[in-house]
């Protein structure tokens, strides 16, 4: 691809704004949705189901949050290789596959085995916010991408 074909995509519109409503709901939903979840835990579902999604603005935000929260800046540069390093602990594995297959249902769902070892993991109380939270962002990451949201631009960039 040329420097030619980098386009500056400007955001389509204000979700925010335009549906309100709906937009407050969703803030609440992401809320409940971390409730009785680490933080660092929740920013690592977060920034993994957005990297999927391609969701740069929430990968922005999330990999910021999980910077604020102590998250050592290796572990969000290293996420998209998580199989491939002890970086990670036992609950974190079971959560990012849980969130990976929860993000691309259409490759089949989640699979028995990696629900069995998120089961091992976590409570059933644990699994179900995990669940809401993964299907949260995944909202998040579709109104974003739709809408084009953008993040701050970085500090004297253009």
């Amino acid at each position: 691809m040329s420097s030619d074909e980098y386009v500056t995509h400007l955001p389509r519109i204000d979700v925010a704004k335009e549906a309100s409503a709906s937009y407050r709901a969703m803030l609440l939903v992401s809320k409940a949705s971390h409730d009785g979840i680490d933080p660092i835990l929740a920013e690592l579902i977060k920034i993994r189901a957005s990297q999927i999604n391609g969701c740069g603005f929430c990968i922005d935000m999330h990999a910021t949050d999980a910077r604020k929260h102590g998250e050592h800046e290796r572990r969000i540069y290293a996420l998209p290789a998580w199989r491939e390093l002890s970086f990670y602990t036992a609950r974190e594995r079971a959560a990012l596959a849980l969130t990976e297959e929860g993000t691309l249902l259409a490759d089949g769902g989640v699979s028995d085995e990696t629900w069995a070892e998120a089961e091992k993991q976590f409570s059933q109380a644990e699994l179900a916010q995990i669940i809401a939270l993964i299907a949260t962002i995944n909202a998040w990451n579709r109104i974003s991408v739709i809408s084009r949201n953008q993040p701050p631009a970085l500090g004297g960039a253009e």
